[in-house]
């Protein structure tokens, strides 16, 4: 996947409030390989679904930050 995919693939995901727990698919296609696990009020929620996956590091975090940039965890 091109760094420029992932990043619209990030930014397509990330929501407006609250935080997103995304997982990759690396067998789909570039551009589809980003998919959304589930949504969160609190950050804490979501980074210990995170952790309680079988392999946390194929998970990540998206939301907005207090200034509404794009941040991923």
């Amino acid at each position: 996947m091109t760094s420029d995919n992932f990043e619209k693939e990030k930014i397509n995901l990330t929501p407006e409030t609250g935080f997103a727990l995304v997982g990759i698919d690396y067998f789909a296609e570039p551009g589809n390989q980003l998919y959304l696990v589930e949504h969160f009020d609190m950050y804490q929620d979501a980074l210990n679904a995170k952790k309680d996956r079988k392999n946390p590091d194929e998970y990540f975090v998206l939301y907005k930050g207090a200034s509404r940039e794009f941040c991923c965890r």
